[in-house]
């Protein structure tokens, strides 16, 4: 992982934590396989314990670690390090993936319900006007009564937003091709069409994995069938919308948006998504920042003291699952 990673991750605890599990020296942050200062490390080691900024472990890679049985991964997607050199050589891997999910799906429920709220359009009209507004008339026909949230994806994210959503009295409905009617009903939903759930949701919010297949699964024409007013939430990667098209609708006023990520990644200066009034534009935060880094650091721990007793990962990644992951 990159330096600043580890140190960000780790506090007292979790460094206490990781020297009894594990033969080790704390101090170590490998960032190239190939760095010469590692060479003896890596030739004796068995486990990799990574995070953000680990390089491919490619077959070269593989070559300098003769001894190396698992990878166990202290953040979400492992699909940026993990290559099929890692199958063929038998690693076994895991994943802090639900960890991850914490923070996504409590700022996607936020997003949710101040989206109903119409919380950025009343705070807007407060701030113009600074003056007595009447709350009946800013919010209008907003409110999280019943309002009908459609959630894109049973990733591990999506399921996490769907408990989170249990409480609260919204109808909700669930697009995805795995999932089954009889499995969306025990997770709180009714399965639907993704055409179904655009047209028939205030609430749209995005789950799901960027694959070639769902690269643009919101383009123009699905935008097209969301209501007047209805807000899309995307935390999960800026491809899955058609940035233009999506500019489009809200440079109109037609859409309201949440985005926590675009396409690019950083949106050029000049485009209008920073200033426009019904968009929450914000820098790829939902995931684990801050503490909640430590959650994950804790969850990572906790499946290598499990591979050091001998026990299954109780979040283990297998290759045939990738290509449905984030």
């Amino acid at each position: 992982m990159d330096a600043p990673v580890r140190r960000a991750l780790f506090d007292a605890a979790a460094l206490d934590r990781l020297t009894r599990v594990a033969e080790t020296d704390p101090a170590l942050v490998v960032r190239d396989f190939a760095d010469p200062a590692a060479a003896a490390a890596l030739a004796e080691a068995e486990a990799l314990f990574t995070g953000w900024g680990c390089p491919p472990l490619t077959a070269g890679a593989l070559e300098r670690m003769p001894r190396l049985r698992t990878v166990v991964h202290a953040a979400g997607s492992v699909k940026h390090h993990i290559t099929d050199a890692c199958w063929e050589r038998g690693l076994t891997v895991a994943s802090a993936a639900d960890a991850n999910a914490v923070p996504v799906a409590e700022y996607t429920i936020a997003a949710i319900l101040f989206s109903g709220k119409r919380v950025l359009h009343a705070a807007r009209v407060y701030r113009e006007r600074r003056s007595r507004v009447s709350p009946i008339e800013v919010i209008g026909a907003g409110g999280n009564y019943r309002r009908t949230v459609g959630v894109v994806g049973a990733s591990r994210i999506g399921r996490r937003v769907l408990e989170l959503l249990r409480p609260y009295d919204l109808r909700v409905l669930l697009y995805d091709p795995y999932v089954d009617a009889e499995e969306a009903a025990r997770l709180g939903a009714r399965s639907v069409s993704l055409d179904t759930l655009a047209l028939s949701s205030d609430i749209v919010t995005i789950h799901a994995p960027q694959l070639p297949e769902t690269r643009h699964l919101f383009d123009r024409a699905r935008l097209a069938l969301l209501a007047d007013g209805a807000t899309l939430i995307n935390t999960a990667r800026g491809s899955l919308v058609d940035t233009a098209a999506l500019t489009e609708e809200l440079v109109s006023g037609r859409l309201n948006a949440v985005l926590d990520v675009t396409d690019p990644e950083v949106l050029p200066s000049d485009s209008p998504l920073y200033d426009l009034p019904n968009v929450l534009l914000t820098p790829h935060i939902a995931g684990s920042l801050g503490n909640e880094l430590h959650r994950m650091t804790h969850a990572a721990l906790d499946e290598l003291e499990r591979y050091a007793r001998g026990l299954p990962y109780a979040s283990g990644v297998r290759a045939e699952e990738l290509s449905r992951m984030a």
